[in-house]
């Protein structure tokens, strides 16, 4: 089962706000994809929230967009920023990328953004989304987030 992310902000909006903050704190951010032979590849990549989207635009024929062509799964991982601090926790999702061929569509989000050149553009249906933070310098606490089933928390000392 897989949402969007008008779907999970609808459901979970406190965490949801949340994770956009932790995005958008730092420009850049870590994407997991998937190799042709099955072994893992990070790149870094910008995000974008826009109408009720998660939105990853790639440079034009980058070895991600060829990953994600071949094989959709993906996480990602908010920056973590300067430090230990990690000011609003430790954020990741994952889902399916689902290039966006629609020509309005595009150039709607081009007309956003504005990105430097042309790009591959992707929009998301999550999977997972998950939190980890520390509460109280006690507890280490996980939040999990799943299509369709009620927000999980988790903690630990």
């Amino acid at each position: 089962m897989t949402a969007n992310w008008a779907a999970f902000a609808t459901a979970e909006p406190d965490l949801a706000g949340t994770v956009e903050k932790r995005f958008g704190a730092y420009t850049h951010h870590i994407l997991a994809t998937l190799r042709k032979d099955g072994s893992p590849r990070t790149s870094g990549l910008e995000v974008r929230f826009l109408n009720g989207e998660l939105w990853l635009g790639m440079m034009p024929d980058s070895l991600k967009v060829l990953d994600l062509r071949r094989d959709p799964r993906f996480a990602l991982q908010a920056n973590p920023g300067e430090g230990t601090g990690m000011g609003g926790g430790d954020v990741r999702i994952s889902g399916r990328a689902i290039e966006v061929d629609d020509v309005e569509t595009k150039a709607g989000y081009v007309e956003e953004v504005e990105p430097p050149e042309q790009l591959h553009l992707f929009r998301t249906e999550l999977t997972e989304v998950v939190r980890t933070y520390i509460e109280d310098d006690t507890y280490l606490v996980v939040q999990v987030w799943t299509p369709g089933a009620p927000l999980r928390t988790i903690k630990r000392t």
